[in-house]
């Protein structure tokens, strides 16, 4: 049985992938913030199967030593999908909530890619599953350090993509770039469009990583979103 590490998996996305994943009998291994949620999460699918860690990804040395011992507990591991992501706090003062953004999105991202990375390539294989939603492929007045951030990841993962190349190792690099979905991170978002259901989109998702797609867009319309980001001029979008 193959196992894997998604981090976020408390709600939303990496909830939906911890169940998904269980039920094609992966071997779990779950991290988050919220304790109580991970005790659920494996009370649902069994002590033996779902290994837990309470984790605030930022604290760089504690992420470190989580992973490790989730690894040991489980017996190795095939897979890690870095999900944990967060966006705009309205209860913060605008620089706290861009601080949060950036720590969470783009330093514990990078900091979970880079053990993996050192992990797989003295294994000799594995895969880095990404997050990189439509929004890493603009900027956003509204959004501006949870827009960066979402390109960071992409770009991170390109930079690993193009590592993989250079070694003698079997390293699978996927970046997952989701369209809008149900999720409580967006549950107050009243100009979604598109919208998919947590359910369909990690079905799609699991799919992709099973595949070892280099990159997926969830639901597929989305690689329309995204092939029009790419052609329509800066000054246009700026005016949006």
């Amino acid at each position: 049985m193959k196992k894997v590490i998604i981090t976020g998996a408390t709600s939303g996305i990496g909830l939906g992938l911890a169940q998904e994943m269980a039920s094609k009998g992966y071997i779990i291994g779950a991290i988050g913030r919220r304790e109580e949620r991970l005790k659920e999460l494996q009370a649902s699918i069994g002590e033996q199967r779902c290994f837990i860690k309470p984790l605030d990804v930022t604290q760089l040395d504690t992420a470190t030593e989580a992973y490790t011992e989730l690894i040991n507990e489980m017996g190795g591991l095939d897979i890690i999908i870095l999900n944990a992501g967060v966006g705009r706090d309205k209860m913060l003062p605008q620089w706290r909530s861009d601080e949060q953004i950036i720590q969470v999105n783009a330093l514990a991202f990078a900091h979970g890619c880079h053990f993996a990375f050192e992990y797989f390539r003295k294994q000799g294989h594995g895969q880095i599953v990404g997050m990189s939603p439509i929004a890493s492929l603009l900027a956003s007045h509204k959004a501006a350090a949870y827009t960066a951030t979402k390109h960071f990841v992409s770009n991170y993962m390109t930079g690993y993509r193009q590592k993989v190349k250079r070694l003698d190792a079997d390293i699978v690099i996927t970046d997952i770039r989701p369209g809008f979905i149900e999720s409580e991170m967006t549950e107050n978002n009243k100009s979604m469009f598109w919208v998919s259901t947590t359910e369909k989109a990690v079905k799609q998702m699991v799919s992709a990583i099973e595949r070892k797609k280099r990159h997926v867009y969830v639901t597929k319309r989305w690689r329309l979103i995204a092939w029009i980001a790419k052609i329509v001029p800066q000054w246009l979008w700026d005016r949006i």
